[in-house]
């Protein structure tokens, strides 16, 4: 005759208390692991929107520049020029009327002013522009020592904000994008360089 036993033994406290504790380890894991994918990934969108904005203030820029022309007054196109500033004169809302445009990084943010000029003869209030706009809030370039502009005059030769502004006829710019500083995938540069094509002896 064949037995058969039915009789079997439950889990002991101790191997409840184990499964219990793989099973609290692994839900932590697949959470943390969770959140930070979810804050990797975040942070990775947020980064290349502000590489967009800033990408398309970029192109802004470089037509902006390209179409430099003299001010309604005769006034040369270039205006001013500093290591993380640019001001000069071109139409750039194709209105027939020269705006004075400038470009300036202040700390980390990259504004695009423009001013209309008014009044005849034409004159241009510089203190208050008549459109300001974000051209990036994430700009690294003053906290890693590089200029945001650079001016060469007819022969290449790299100028400073001492020289004549007539002397300028090739602009170059970049900037450094990141919206965290500390972490991974990190900057992402963006540059242009423009030979304005109404100042008539460029590069």
């Amino acid at each position: 005759m064949i037995m058969i036993n039915l009789h079997q033994k439950g889990m002991t406290l101790i191997e409840m208390l184990v499964v219990i504790g793989l099973w609290v380890l692994l839900i932590g894991m697949v959470f943390g692991f969770a959140q930070s994918f979810y804050q990797t990934n975040s942070y990775l969108t947020a980064q290349a929107g502000e590489v967009d904005n800033a990408r398309r203030g970029v192109t802004k820029l470089t037509r902006d520049l390209r179409e430099m022309t003299y001010a309604e007054n005769g006034t040369f196109p270039v205006a001013e020029i500093e290591e993380h500033l640019i001001g000069f004169y071109s139409d750039v809302d194709k209105d027939d009327l020269v705006e004075y445009i400038e470009y300036e990084l202040s700390g980390t943010t990259l504004y695009r002013r423009s001013h209309d000029p008014t009044g005849s003869p034409p004159v241009y209030d510089y203190n208050n522009p008549d459109t300001e706009e974000i051209v990036s809030e994430y700009v690294q370039n003053i906290s890693q020592g590089t200029s945001t502009f650079f001016y060469y005059d007819s022969v290449g030769t790299e100028l400073d904000a001492t020289a004549l502004l007539t002397d300028v006829r090739y602009i170059r710019a970049q900037i450094i994008v990141n919206i965290d500083p500390v972490r991974s995938p990190g900057e992402f540069m963006l540059r242009t360089a423009v030979a304005p094509r109404n100042i008539k002896d460029n590069l």
